[in-house]
């Protein structure tokens, strides 16, 4: 498994002898030293192989299934024979620390989405202000279509959607700098809002669910109960949390209840632990008993704990970590690469955080403080990575 650290095989043909125990020869060996990834074809035998990476950890994609490659620990891969597409990707570094960075003016940000190539943030308040960023770092003032108390924001195929409390009113943009009015089926605390399967889906603080096939037009929906703050859409599912449960959907237009832990859920996210798909919520109770919940269905879900009392606020997946944010004035963070265990990490004031998003290879946060600080943690590849694809018994228990 590059032992001898030899680069990336041009062929996708072995370079190295030494096998690990039990696998009969090797399908694929290298190293990443400078590229982040390297895709090529390979043959299995038509069973399992084993992946193994060594120096740092890789995601190893094996014919669109992903597994996580712990440094010197071996990975079962699903049974795959000829002409079988590979990836193997570095992974990044872990977000422990964010940086300050100056949003476009002093409001009360509640959200932050990315799409496009941008980083888009809205406020409430009754506020117009709107702000963009092409890097997460520095940011231009935008203007929303419409003094409102704007709540949430998300982007999918081509349209930035941003959905308001207390009202019928919403907002699409094609570019996330210039916004266009558009009105929901009903008023109602519109709270969140998500892209998925071909459906703008939006949730609110009463039975009031919404969604839409152009982000423009609305239709409405019944969600089981009131309450909800959230909505994700992952692995066929979108799934909605609330101050006291939880709601899935398979088609965005017809919800069933969910069961969760009995706590306040205000975030939910949706991540791919490879191979394992992956929802993440957290709560904002102020307690660490129960800090939050995953889930590997959308339906059932078991409580996890971060270490460190916050009233938590949002929470997001990227390249390999879910990242949560607090607000109550607060610099707590934290991170998890599974979604069940937990690591404490640092925003850079005490503020209000009320927002966090993942793009470009950027976590970014909105804070709802009134005040223009934002915080950005930039992630870069871990090299260099050697790694092993094997071939193993046509069965391996």
């Amino acid at each position: 498994m590059g032992i001898n650290n030899y680069p990336i095989p041009s062929s996708g043909s072995s370079t190295s002898t030494v096998l690990p125990v039990n696998a009969s020869s090797v399908i694929l060996d290298g190293s990443l030293t400078s590229a982040t990834t390297y895709t090529t074809t390979v043959n299995g035998n038509g069973g399992p192989a084993y992946l193994f990476a060594s120096g740092n950890s890789a995601t190893i994609t094996v014919g669109g299934t992903a597994y996580t490659a712990l440094v010197n620990s071996a990975v079962t891969s699903k049974a795959f024979g000829a002409s079988t597409s590979v990836t193997i990707a570095a992974n990044y570094n872990a977000p422990l620390s964010f940086t300050a960075s100056t949003l476009s003016s002093s409001a009360t940000w509640s959200a932050v989405a990315y799409g496009s190539g941008k980083f888009v943030a809205v406020a409430n308040g009754s506020t117009t202000a709107g702000a963009y960023s092409t890097n997460g770092t520095t940011w231009t003032a935008s203007t929303m279509p419409g003094a409102r108390n704007w709540q949430n924001v998300t982007y999918g195929n081509g349209y930035f959607i941003a959905v308001a409390w207390t009202t019928t009113a919403s907002a699409y943009s094609t570019n996330g700098t210039t916004w266009t009015a558009s009105t929901m089926p009903s008023s109602a605390y519109w709270d969140g809002v998500t892209y998925g399967n071909g459906y703008y889906v939006a949730v609110s603080q009463t039975t009031a669910g919404a969604y839409s096939t152009n982000g423009t037009t609305w239709t409405a929906s019944t969600l089981p109960s009131s309450g909800y703050n959230s909505v994700v859409y992952g692995n066929g599912y979108y799934v909605a949390v609330s101050g006291y449960g939880g709601a899935y959907s398979t088609n965005g237009t017809t919800w069933t209840a969910g069961t969760m832990p009995s706590k306040t859920w205000v975030s939910v996210t949706y991540g791919l632990v490879a191979p394992t798909p992956t929802y993440v919520a957290v709560q904002n109770a102020g307690s660490n008993t129960t800090s939050g919940a995953y889930s590997t269905d959308g339906l059932n879900w078991t409580s996890f704990f971060i270490p460190v009392s916050a009233i938590w606020s949002s929470v997001t997946y990227g390249n390999g970590y879910f990242v949560a944010v607090s607000s109550g004035s607060s610099t707590a963070a934290a991170y998890s690469t599974n979604g069940t265990t937990w690591t404490a990490s640092t925003l850079p004031s005490a503020l209000s955080w009320t927002g966090v998003t993942f793009g470009n290879n950027y976590f970014v946060a909105v804070q709802g403080s009134s005040t223009t600080t934002g915080a950005y943690f930039a992630q870069s590849a871990i090299l260099p990575v050697n790694f092993g694809i094997y071939a193993g018994p046509t069965t391996i228990n």
